[in-house]
């Protein structure tokens, strides 16, 4: 598949590049999909959620009730769950919510996800290009000359550049990334990927190994 590379302006430079038929061309696997998300998801979580069990509050430990003939549960302390107030059974606990994915798994997930966009015709490839100072005016110009304003779209560079990054920060609807940092949540939650000719080859190096 061959697209038209763009400048910053939206101006079509004659030239074409094509896009890596193993990474932009492959039949998307969607398991592979719901499971990258999945742990990007689960990952973002900070598991703090806790209460407390019935050792750690505060109150008297002798029985208040006999143990048989009173109609009702079994109960010792104050801080018995069957008794208002009392402590919660089986109740949250700081965890880690992460869990182990094969980075082949991944792989697949996010060149399907990239396919998805291929197919869509969702991909528009610039120049590489940058800014002389951060300034979201800039942003918004060069997103109206390319057509995506109305648009959630995401900027993939091949790497930092302080400028674009600062430019776009303001900008609800556009996000800034690093080819490095391509993941496949990313990729579904944009509408449009604006990718430059040399995050291209870092998305290959990526994603080929």
């Amino acid at each position: 598949m061959e697209v038209s590379v763009l400048n910053r302006n939206g101006e079509d430079t004659g030239r074409k590049v094509a896009l890596n038929e193993s990474i932009f061309g492959i039949e998307p696997n969607d398991h592979a999909i719901y499971l990258d998300v999945k742990l990007y998801l689960a990952s973002q979580r900070q598991g703090t959620a806790k209460t407390k069990e019935r050792s750690e509050l505060s109150g008297s430990t002798r029985k208040l009730g006999r143990q048989k003939g009173g109609g009702g549960a079994r109960r010792g302390d104050i801080n018995s769950p069957v008794l208002v107030g009392g402590a919660r059974v089986f109740g949250p606990t700081p965890r880690d919510y992460s869990f182990k994915l094969n980075k082949k798994v991944k792989q697949l997930a996010r060149r399907s996800a990239l396919s998805y966009k291929a197919n869509e015709g969702a991909i528009i490839v610039v120049e590489d290009f940058t800014f002389d100072a951060p300034k979201t005016k800039t942003f918004l110009e060069m997103g109206e000359k390319l057509k995506i304003n109305d648009k959630k779209a995401l900027v993939v560079l091949s790497g930092v550049d302080k400028n674009v990054y600062l430019s776009a920060r303001n900008i609800q609807s556009a996000k800034v990334i690093m080819a490095s940092q391509l993941n496949t949540y990313n990729v579904l939650d944009a509408s449009v990927l604006v990718v430059t000719e040399s995050a291209l080859n870092s998305i290959d190096a990526v994603l080929t190994k």
